[in-house]
Formats: C-alpha cells, sequence, structure tokens
C-alpha cells in the first residue's frame, strides 16, 4: 500500500496483532535464504561509500609507493624482516608489531564502547568489499526488485549475459584484491610481470588463486553469513556495550502504533505513531534484520536504515530521527553520560601503549648483536701462558646501508684480541664472527670475571654503541 492510499480502518488490536514478527520470517537467518539489499541515498550512505573507496584506493595504491630502491611496505617473509616505509622490523622487534596489534585491538575497544560497531558498517574489509560487489550488481542486474524478478525468471540471453558480466566483475575485483595482497609480500612491480609472463613461483599462483577465491566468496555469496554466523567481534561485542553506547536504534514511543496511513490524514487521531510499516528499513539492511525489533547483534551499524527512514519522514512531512545513533539512555529519557569508567580505562590503557610504542619504535636499534661462549672449554692456556676464552659474535645490520663496526672488550686489562675487531657488514647482513679473548692470569683476580663486549659504529653521523655481557673464564 502506498503513503498516498487510504488505510484500511483497523483497531488498535488488530494493527499490534497484524505487525507482530511475522513467523515465516523466523528462519531470517538460514545460510541458504538470499538478502537483496535495497539502494538507498542519503548522509550515512553517502560517508560509507566515499570511505569504503578510499579504504579500497588506499589499499591498492600502498604496495605501489616507493621507498628508496624497495616499495615502502613489503612483508619480506623470505629474510623475516618487515619493511614499513623508514621502519625495518626484524624477528627480534616482533614485540613491536604484537604491541600494535595489541593497540588496535584496545583502539577496536575503546571505539565500540563509545560508538558501537561504526568499525563494521563502515570499515570493515568483509563490509567494504561486501558492498562493492553490490554497487557492480546493481549497475548490471538493476534495482532490488529487478534482481528478485531476474532470478525467479527462467533462463534467456538476458539472463544469461547480466549473470555472465556480474560475476565477471566480481571475479575482475577479486583477482585484484589477490594480486594487491600478495604485492604486499612479493614486491608488486616484480609479480605482475612474473605472474602474466608465466614465470612466478607455483606458491604465488597457489596464493593468487586462494585469495581470489576467498574474495569472491566471502563478498559475493557469503556476505552477511561471515557477519551473523561466523565473525566472533559481533558475539562478544556485549561484554563493551553499555546503555550509553551509540547504535542504530528505533524510537518505540514516538514509531508505534506502527501502520500505513495517508498522508493528508492525521495518523495521530487514528491511534498510529510515525512508523508507516514500510519495510524499507529491512530491505537496505544488509544483514536482513528490522531494527524495531531493538538492538540485535547482527546491526553493524551501517546506517542505511537511517537513511531509508529519514527519507520516508521527509516525504510524509515527518521529522527526522525515528531511527539514528542514539543510545538506548536517551531511547528511555535517561541522563548520558559519556566519561564513565570503562571508557575512561580503555583510553587511558590505549593511550599509555600507544605512547610507549611510539618510543620504542623510534629507539629501535640499528644493530644487533648476540654473543656465545665456546660451550667446548671453559679456557685455555695458549702457547705464550695467557688465559684464553673464545666466542662467538654475531652482529646483526639493520640499516637499509653497509656499515664499518669496531669490536672491544671492556673489564679486562692489558688483554689480547684474537680475530678481526673491525668489521663491515652489508645492509640486512648476520655477521657471524668468532674471536678469542687472552689474558696474563696475574691480571685476574678471580676465575670468573664479568665483562662486555662492544660494538660502536657510526650510522647516520650519530655514534651507536650496543653491548653484550658475558663471562671471561680463568683457573
Amino acid at each position: 500500500m502506498t503513503t498516498e492510499s487510504k488505510p484500511k480502518d483497523y483497531s488498535k488490536e488488530q494493527r499490534i496483532k497484524i505487525h507482530q514478527p511475522d513467523a515465516s520470517k523466523a528462519d531470517r537467518f538460514n545460510p541458504s535464504n538470499s538478502i537483496y539489499v535495497r539502494a538507498v541515498d542519503g548522509l550515512w550512505t553517502r560517508v560509507r561509500r566515499h570511505m569504503g573507496w578510499a579504504s579500497m584506493l588506499f589499499f591498492l595504491v600502498l604496495p605501489w609507493l616507493p621507498w628508496g630502491n624497495r616499495q615502502a611496505v613489503w612483508f619480506h617473509l623470505s629474510e623475516q624482516k618487515f619493511h614499513i616505509f623508514g621502519i625495518t622490523i626484524w624477528p627480534q622487534d616482533l614485540t613491536l608489531l604484537a604491541a600494535f596489534f595489541m593497540i588496535a585491538a584496545f583502539g577496536l575497544f575503546f571505539v565500540t564502547t563509545y560508538l558501537g560497531r561504526v568499525w563494521c558498517g563502515f570499515t570493515c574489509p568483509q563490509t567494504v568489499w561486501t558492498f562493492i560487489f553490490i554497487w557492480f550488481e546493481e549497475k548490471i542486474e538493476g534495482a532490488r526488485n529487478k534482481r528478485i524478478k531476474l532470478d525467479q525468471m527462467p533462463w534467456s540471453f538476458d539472463k544469461l549475459w547480466r549473470k555472465t558480466a556480474k560475476h565477471s566483475a566480481w571475479m575482475f575485483v577479486s583477482l585484484l584484491t589477490a594480486m594487491t595482497f600478495v604485492s604486499y609480500f612479493v614486491p608488486s612491480r616484480e609479480l605482475y610481470i612474473d605472474v602474466f609472463t608465466l614465470n612466478a613461483d607455483g606458491w604465488i599462483y597457489f596464493w593468487i588463486i586462494f585469495f581470489t577465491l576467498a574474495t569472491y566468496g566471502n563478498a559475493g555469496w557469503m556476505r552477511e553469513i561471515m557477519c551473523i554466523h561466523m565473525c566472533p567481534y559481533s558475539r562478544f561485542q556485549a561484554a563493551m556495550f553499555d546503555k550509553n553506547t551509540y547504535i542504530v536504534g528505533y524510537d518505540t514511543k514516538r514509531g508505534e502504533t506502527r501502520g500505513p496511513r495517508s498522508k493528508k490524514d492525521d495518523h495521530k487521531e487514528q491511534g498510529l505513531g510515525d512508523c508507516i510499516d514500510c519495510d524499507l528499513c529491512v530491505q537496505v539492511c544488509p544483514t536482513g534484520i528490522d531494527i524495531r525489533n531493538g538492538l540485535q547483534y547482527e546491526c553493524i551499524n551501517c546506517g542505511a536504515c537511517i537513511d531509508a527512514c529519514d527519507n520516508t519522514m521527509d516525504r510524509m512531512g515527518y521529522p527526522r530521527g525515528l531511527i539514528s545513533y542514539t543510545t538506548e539512555n536517551k531511547l528511555d529519557n535517561v541522563q548520558e553520560s559519556v566519561l564513565r569508567p570503562k571508557l575512561v580505562g580503555y583510553g587511558v590503557v590505549l593511550t599509555v601503549m600507544i605512547l610507549v610504542f611510539i618510543y620504542a619504535s623510534a629507539t629501535i636499534a640499528p644493530v644487533r648483536m648476540d654473543v656465545i661462549r665456546d660451550r667446548n672449554a671453559l679456557y685455555r692456556e695458549n702457547n705464550q701462558g695467557l688465559i684464553e676464552n673464545t666466542y662467538i659474535v654475531k652482529i646483526l645490520n639493520k640499516t637499509e646501508h653497509a656499515q664499518q663496526y669496531q669490536l672491544t672488550v671492556t673489564g679486562l686489562v692489558n688483554y689480547k684480541w684474537y680475530g678481526d675487531q673491525s668489521v663491515t657488514i652489508a645492509a640486512g647482513e648476520v655477521l657471524t664472527l668468532p674471536i678469542s679473548v687472552a689474558v696474563d692470569p696475574v691480571e685476574l683476580k678471580r676465575s670468573i670475571t664479568n665483562i662486555d663486549i662492544k660494538v660502536v659504529a657510526t650510522i647516520d653521523g650519530e655514534l651507536i654503541e650496543t653491548t653484550q655481557e658475558t663471562r671471561f673464564f680463568s683457573p
């Protein structure tokens, strides 16, 4: 029934009964059911669309940004080092990556506590790619009603070419996504040339095919199944929500009792609320829920239902905001509280972790050294009568250029050094250097002496020292 047609004269009891949840929709979340998302325009849809395209563009362009003689972001797994612009993270620095993921987790907790599931609705890759696939679907197969009708039609040339064009577009986006993802691990310029000239490694083809099919399946077929049935975030979000968390909410006091009516009639006199029960909020929802049934874990806070409802309110001449970003306290006319213990706690922890991470990233040592004592003999007396200890020194040059290093010992006097004391190490290389240190026994006051082996280098005009403590054994 359109908004301009004259409503039937239902009693209040009949209207309530009519608009109770339909039993036929009880299996709405069956993975075999298809959800045909209706196109909608509005503020939140435009924000989501712009953020989605920006995220996609950032993802595609980032591997192509140069940084010196390499790409800016390169996870070089074979050499066990991650290049992120001017920072090179080695396996010894993986605590930084762990700290980064912890910051991301606490950032998600903080944002969710305050703004709800905006990550899911606006920036989650599953959501971004799903809406990109839906965009292609709408451009090729038409609006929601046309897509439903097309799927119900028998196979014809029109249906065949539309389905073929749609799935071809999906596969192209999936392949581009897979190639881009792999190019974070394999230099992008080499990757595309090797792949299309059939000179790439077999594992590269495997991962490209794997991620192509994964993207095609997730964004093209599974869509809301990932959000409803597989994503753990939707399950544990309740632990972060409170009554002051912003959610997509339906104003029951204002909207009920819902029902169709003429735009010219005074719906208040008919005992109706502002909701005309057009079901557009359900048709535009990517997970197929009815937000009027209250807060549900399936809601991803994308705001599509807000835009649909606001458009309907504009056509009816009613105020906007029947469905809006709001809080449970606001809906219940309870005073809201922005600063609450949970939010403050997340904020404090997040701030401290970010500061520590920035400090740790800025102070990554450009050189690392490990000293291993010879385990075959604690000491030996050489032909000069000196007490000699043997060590294996491993020096890692973590910079982007070859460096020269000087080695010394502190804690011993009048010692002799056997082996190289000045070495040059290429960028990213590990040098294994066997050395021996010998001392006249009269210089030794005890059988175990704590000593330090020091590596000194001048890097970018700055004097860098790295020290490793070890022991010198004697009779």
